[in-house]
């Protein structure tokens, strides 16, 4: 851990809930921004909190969490990582373990066997191992680690119905929490902003332009836009093949559209060279990890996202909260996001040509977009908003933390 945290061992007098998150690796990405506006959202006066890292941290995501909230990374694939991590739970002693996603599912047992007396696990969704949850190993190994934990946590009906049906969880055990944006920080153009530093009144973004190369008129250009880690399950591949065959569908509109794609990853290469092959150098812009989100969608016309599996995917609630038409793959929680032909477009994964006909449609039909994306803000208004998540996880903690959510068939060592 190597002075990487602030220990609470100083922190006698301090009365405050302490709440150890654990979670394989600090990066960014939609589960670590749940955990940073979680932090943010609960009381002060009544949580502190620490976070655990599996593997490690990126120390420049690391800096968006208050200073006063320790990270201690545990290295995994060194020896000792559960040793290490009991040792940690004893020392700090927090009242709840809050973990995240099948890989930190395991570290419930040491927190039971190191006397933490609350414990949640939350799931966020899927990866390339297994898309839909139909691993037979991944189930079997959630059924046999739930008995350690208080309350499991599903971001999206289905995934709540998959830890029913599919993992064999008792469904008195299983809550579904949606994640949440901040509507006052995503927002379309020309809404007044409750944060924007140093700002009077609220100006609208410019359009989107960096790095574009357009011989055109700035004002005509349609932009075409996607959020994420650039890993094979956000599928930004297909993004690129599909906004390439607007070329065919839309030959006379092409010039002026553009493609923004925004992220970093292992897929980075591979997202370059399909823009290479495809001929759209000219009018595709790889921006890499950017802290100016907000600014950024304000400039987009249309927001695409073609993963092949997800949970709640913030970024489809940034954009929809943006004032921004979705295009999206037909899998996991986003269909109880986006409203197909009311707030976007859903549309079967892993299939190029449904993408870019989806594409095609708001690009040839601005009015269509704007309704839509209207749409799709006034949904996030009313039922994503970050208000919301926080009070429903702050509930959550304290029915498990005032011994309410009872377990069964525990383990005697687990009390």
């Amino acid at each position: 851990m190597n002075g990487a945290h602030r220990s609470h061992r100083g922190a006698g007098r301090d009365r405050r809930l302490l709440v150890a998150h654990i979670v394989f690796r600090l990066d960014v990405g939609g589960l670590e921004k749940i955990l940073l506006d979680l932090i943010r959202g609960l009381p002060a006066e009544r949580f502190r909190h620490m976070i655990v890292c599996i593997d490690d941290f990126n120390p420049d995501f690391r800096g968006y969490f208050p200073n006063d909230v320790p990270v201690f990374p545990l290295h995994k694939g060194s020896a000792g990582t559960f040793w290490r991590l009991w040792r940690l739970l004893r020392r700090e002693r927090p009242d709840l373990v809050h973990s995240c996603n099948l890989a930190a599912l395991e570290c419930q047992p040491v927190a039971a066997l190191a006397g933490v007396r609350a414990r949640i696990h939350a799931e966020h969704g899927w990866n390339m191992g297994d898309l839909d949850g139909a691993n037979r190993r991944r189930r079997w190994w959630r059924w046999l680690l739930s008995p350690w934990v208080h309350r499991h946590v599903a971001v999206s009906g289905h995934l709540a119905d998959y830890l029913v049906h599919g993992a064999g969880i008792p469904a008195r055990r299983v809550v579904h929490i949606y994640n949440g944006v901040d509507t006052g920080c995503f927002r379309p153009d020309g809404q007044r902003p409750k944060w924007y530093p140093g700002a009077a009144e609220a100006e609208p973004a410019p359009r989107l332009r960096p790095g574009l190369r357009n011989p055109r008129p700035a004002e005509r250009a349609w932009v075409v836009g996607t959020v994420g880690r650039l890993e094979r399950v956000k599928d930004q591949v297909r993004l690129v093949r599909a906004f390439a065959r607007l070329r065919e569908l839309l030959p006379e509109r092409f010039p002026d559209l553009r493609l923004a794609i925004i992220g970093d990853g292992p897929e980075r290469r591979a997202v370059k060279r399909a823009v290479e092959e495809a001929g759209i150098a000219d009018r595709a812009w790889l921006a890499g990890s950017r802290s100016d989100l907000p600014e950024l969608l304000r400039g987009m016309d249309c927001f695409a996202l073609p993963s092949l599996a997800e949970g709640i995917p913030v970024t489809v609630l940034e954009a929809m909260a943006s004032g921004l038409p979705v295009v999206a793959s037909r899998v996991g929680g986003i269909p109880e996001l986006v409203v197909d032909g009311q707030t976007g477009a859903l549309v079967p994964a892993a299939d190029t040509d449904a993408l870019a006909r989806a594409l095609a449609s708001y690009a040839r039909d601005p009015a269509l977009g704007a309704a839509h994306g209207a749409a799709g803000r006034e949904r996030v208004e009313g039922r994503f908003d970050v208000g919301s998540m926080v009070q429903d996880y702050a509930a959550l903690y304290g029915e498990v933390l005032n011994g309410r959510a009872a377990l069964t068939g525990v383990p005697p060592c687990a009390e």
